[in-house]
Formats: structure tokens, sequence, C-alpha cells
């Protein structure tokens, strides 16, 4: 993969910083094959002369782009399950309803990952599988060791636990993510909760503690 160059100093650190913005925003909206380094800097307000002072080529640029999103993600959705299940009393409830609720903040993202979903075989292979790494890969991990965790209390039954972190996912955000486009759009609050309490009741029938 295509790595940046690194930049000392505060200035070029917010330049910098106005690159990643810019480019998550057009290449989210173009697409890596449309996107073009010329509206990523008129996006960003720099030249295209800076953002190749930090990236040799839109690949890099691009991978610079997607971890440093995706990575932004993974930190929110650690924080989720961090604050419903590292407790005594989890609360699988509430984290199925706030897992399946867009948040608006990462729509950029969200809309990014749907371009690279729609070209995957044009998106370089370095960039993809750096974001699985930041991004899903991260988060479900974090989710099957805390799965593995309440199976090991009891309180619940999941003999494979990155498997059922996959399915806690699909079940209790799948539905709202295909009918709001990966977030994209709106779904009345009280139809994302039902949807998320009736996927967690299917997971729960599946992985619930056995009696």
């Amino acid at each position: 993969m295509t790595r940046a160059r690194a930049r000392p100093g505060g200035r070029s650190a917010a330049k910098q910083e106005a690159v990643l913005r810019g480019g998550l925003t057009v290449f989210a909206r173009d697409g890596y094959t449309r996107a073009a380094i010329d509206a990523i800097a008129r996006e960003a307000d720099v030249s295209t002369r800076t953002i190749y002072n930090h990236y040799a080529d839109k690949a890099g640029l691009f991978a610079a782009v997607i971890v440093a999103s995706a990575t932004r993600v993974a930190r929110a959705r650690t924080a989720l399950l961090a604050e419903h299940l590292d407790r005594p009393d989890p609360d699988l409830a509430g984290l199925a309803r706030a897992w399946a609720t867009p948040d608006p903040e990462f729509a950029e993202h969200f809309a990014l990952v749907l371009q690279v979903r729609a070209e995957v075989h044009h998106v370089p292979a370095a960039a993809r599988e750096a974001w699985l790494d930041a991004g899903p890969r991260r988060v479900q991990a974090a989710l099957a060791a805390r799965i593995g965790r309440l199976a090991e209390r009891g309180l619940l039954h999941a003999e494979d636990p990155d498997r059922a972190a996959a399915h806690f996912v699909a079940l209790v955000a799948g539905e709202v993510s295909s009918r709001t486009v990966n977030g994209l759009l709106p779904m009345p609050p009280a139809e994302i909760h039902a949807s998320a309490d009736a996927g967690l009741a299917a997971f729960l029938r599946a992985y619930g503690p056995r009696r």
C-alpha cells in the first residue's frame, strides 16, 4: 500500500486533515475510480501540490482516507460496546437499538463503503484490506470478545463468538441498513427500535442462555 509522506509541523498537519476530510467527501460522492485529485483539492481548499506533498498518488490518499474514517467509526462502535456490555448488568437491548440507529456523523463514511462495494474490483486491494482491518474486523473482534465473556458468565450460549457477533449485527441492524441504504435514507426511530428489538429477540432465541 502506498503510504502517506510524513510532514512535521502544525500547519502541515492541519492541511493534511483538510485533505482527508475533502477526500472523504469526494470519494464518498464519486467513488474511487471517478474521484479526481483536482476535485479533492478544491473540496479541501488546498493545492494539488499540497496533496502530493503528503500522498504519492490517489491510491495512497484513498487508503489514508478510508482508514482514518473507519478508525473513527470503529472507535465509536467500541465505545457503544463498552457502554452497554462492560458492566455487571449487560444491556443487550440498549446496545441493539444503539447499533441499529444510523449516526449522521458517519453518513459520508457509509456512503464511501457503498462506493467500495460497488467498485470492489477497482479499489486497490491493499486499501480494502487496510479498511477492513481498521474498521469492520476490529469491531467484529471487539464484539466477539465481549460475547465470549458473556458466554463464560452463562448470560449467552455461544460456542463460536465470532459467528455469534456476525449474527448479532446482521439481526439487529440488517433490516435498518437495508431500508436506509447504510443510513443514507431516513427511517422513523420507532421503526428502527422495533426492528432492533425483533432482531435481538431472534438472536437470543439462537444464543440465549441454556436452561
